[in-house]
């Protein structure tokens, strides 16, 4: 009998894999060739998929190189890496204001992109440091060299210049020595191997850097958009220990239709194929009203909301589906006992 806590395959976007695709093209190896060699069926990768496990897309890394014959296949696959690699991960990064934040939406937004690995960021004595902590071990060259590429060169592309290089260590040992030159050109310093963490150290006065066309009027609606997808993400992802409660269940969907309107109990029992008869009679089964629910989404989000000072109050009264920002302010009132202003000063 399979265990109820087994933990479910980890995944890759399907976005996440072109960089891939484009490098082994770029060195004359088709989708078809990487098909054969992963033992995949014909057409398993073009068109591309909506997504692959994780341990494939590492394991496809490998025979690309292998099938190139390209000793620094992970470093040339982060240069292919583009805006769209990221998914809507990467439209978020666009919208930040300096880099500081595009790191704070890397450590929570990444898992959209892939479940390769996670990011960290520590600050101590004027030097930050980010850290990726990988799900594949330190053998897996072709992964840390990629991940840490394709930050280099989306950074790069997101400052509008080429940054400073970052002090770099890679838990690997490098390849063969003789051709280590390629770290230089590609990742602008030559790391350390056989180090004990994948890691790069720079100067903390960078995360102040702005993100010179960033749009961060966008921030609120692709952050909504995030959350969603996020949602659904930890859903499939999470070991399977209990069935996902109704409350639950219209607490999602009130956060997924929030931003496009009022929320209607009629509405959010449409979505989960009930009438709201009978939505109405499993909440109070469940010893909860759909107004408590909405209360209770509304409250968690306005909370997200208004540590953003980018957004004034208007913009998130409008996000809670809100018509008037004095509705708004009483019912945060009746929640938190402050108004939205007082909450906000009280975070600074």
């Amino acid at each position: 009998m399979p265990s109820q806590h087994a933990e479910p395959a980890r995944r890759v976007a399907g976005s996440y894999l072109q960089p891939l695709l484009d490098a082994a093209a770029a060195r004359g190896v088709t989708p078809a060739a990487l098909e054969q060699a992963a033992g995949l069926a014909a057409g398993s990768l073009s068109p591309l998929p909506e997504t692959l496990r994780a341990d494939l897309y590492v394991r496809l890394l490998e025979l690309g190189a292998t099938l190139a014959q390209d000793e620094h296949f992970g470093l040339h696959v982060g240069e292919c890496v583009k805006l769209g690699t990221y998914s809507v991960y990467g439209l978020i990064l666009l919208s930040c204001r300096d880099f500081g934040m595009a790191l704070e939406q890397t450590m929570r937004y990444e898992q959209l992109a892939h479940d390769l690995g996670r990011s960290a960021i520590t600050v101590q004595a004027g030097v930050a440091q980010y850290t990726w902590h990988s799900n594949y071990g330190a053998a897996q060259r072709h992964l840390a060299d990629s991940v840490f590429a394709g930050i280099r060169v989306f950074g790069n592309w997101l400052a509008g210049t080429s940054l400073p290089a970052a002090q770099l260590c890679l838990t690997h040992d490098g390849g063969p020595s003789g051709s280590r030159a390629e770290y230089v050109r590609v990742l602008g310093a030559m790391p350390a191997f056989n180090a004990s963490s994948n890691c790069a150290s720079f100067d903390a006065a960078l995360l102040a850097w702005p993100v010179p066309n960033a749009d961060v009027s966008l921030y609120p609606v692709l952050q909504q958009h995030a959350e969603q997808l996020l949602r659904q993400h930890t859903q499939r992802t999470q070991p399977v220990q209990q069935a996902v409660t109704l409350p639950q269940q219209v607490h999602a969907a009130i956060v997924r239709t929030l931003a496009h309107g009022q929320v209607r109990l009629a509405s959010i029992a449409a979505e989960l194929a009930l009438s709201p008869r009978t939505l109405q009679r499993k909440l109070s089964e469940a010893g909860i009203t759909f107004q408590q629910v909405l209360d209770q989404a509304r409250f968690a989000l306005a909370k997200d909301y208004l540590r953003q000072p980018e957004l004034s109050l208007v913009d998130i009264a409008f996000l809670l589906g809100y018509q008037e920002q004095s509705a708004f302010h009483h019912a945060f009132h009746e929640w938190a006992g402050v108004n939205p202003g007082a909450y906000r000063q009280s975070l600074r």
